[in-house]
């Protein structure tokens, strides 16, 4: 982290020409990240959306106002911005985190009507429909990051069981569980689609583009958001927004934080509970809209 911020820095008074002043501001911000990416014993290819999002949680938690929040959610989206651009990371984990308001510091998850309303807009009789609600069905049903799920291949499926055996962050390989929907999906998709996209030169990857080869994340990125707008739905639709939504909608149905814990393949249960504050935000504006005295 220290020398990818030294060089930042120095990006930012050579070749944006950058005040010393923002240049102080950035680093104080990503000094503190350092030191909290240190504490849980992560390296920098370990940070993602969760754990930037945990991170502004414990940066609340130590007094930062919405105004600091939001600058420091500006920094954290320039300086992994940077990143992604040299090449350093695969892509921006920063990208779908909201500059807060004065009541939310976290990225937004879908209701669960919303979440049907996306899965149910698709028609899988028509072209590439199989592949793109198997798709979207995967996101919502196991979590997955979108890194992971553009990394799965036909050897990690274990259909009968319904599990799936996921490589993420740090090479760490855990299992996750496949629902019936999902599995009805994915099936369907590598039954009657896969094969027509298939070429010589196509790999084991679950999920192809036309020209048979796998889908990469922008194109990923792009397929959910062209769907979620077919959908009708106004909000901004991103894959990192369905794992928040798996994971939200889990806690909510009383599901317990240790397992959504080892479902997302978070490391600190620290970063797990970013969603108990979600489920509380939730709560307090219930009881806001519906409660006499609210």
């Amino acid at each position: 982290m220290e020398s990818h911020t030294d060089r930042f820095i120095r990006y930012l008074a050579t070749e944006r020409g950058l005040s010393d002043a923002y240049q102080s501001s950035v680093r104080q911000t990503l000094d503190a990240l350092a030191k909290w990416v240190k504490s849980r014993r992560m390296e920098l290819r370990d940070i993602g959306t969760d754990e930037l999002a945990a991170f502004l949680v414990q940066r609340k938690a130590e007094g930062l106002n919405a105004a600091s929040l939001r600058i420091t959610t500006v920094h954290l989206k320039v300086f992994f911005r940077w990143l992604a651009r040299k090449g350093t990371l695969e892509m921006n984990p920063a990208e779908p985190l909201l500059a807060p308001r004065p009541d939310m510091t976290l990225p937004e998850t879908l209701h669960a009507s919303e979440v049907g309303k996306l899965l149910d807009s698709i028609d899988p009789s028509q072209p590439l429909g199989r592949r793109d609600l198997a798709i979207l069905e995967l996101f919502y049903s196991s979590g997955l990051r979108l890194s992971e799920l553009c990394k799965v291949r036909l050897e990690m499926m274990d259909f009968e069981e319904g599990f799936m055996r996921i490589t993420g962050k740090g090479n760490k390989t855990r299992v996750v569980r496949v629902g019936k929907k999902a599995l009805a999906a994915m099936e369907n998709y590598l039954t009657n689609e896969r094969p027509g996209l298939v070429t010589k030169k196509t790999s084991s990857h679950v999920f192809l583009s036309v020209r048979g080869g796998a889908l990469s994340p922008d194109r990923v990125r792009q397929i959910v958001k062209e769907r979620a707008r077919f959908a009708g739905i106004e909000q901004n639709i991103y894959p990192h927004l369905l794992r928040h939504s798996f994971a939200t909608h889990l806690l909510e149905g009383g599901a317990d934080l240790r397992v959504i814990q080892e479902l997302l393949g978070h490391a600190d249960i620290s970063t797990t509970q970013i969603y108990t504050h979600v489920d509380r935000q939730r709560l307090k504006a219930v009881h806001k809209q519906f409660h006499p005295r609210g």
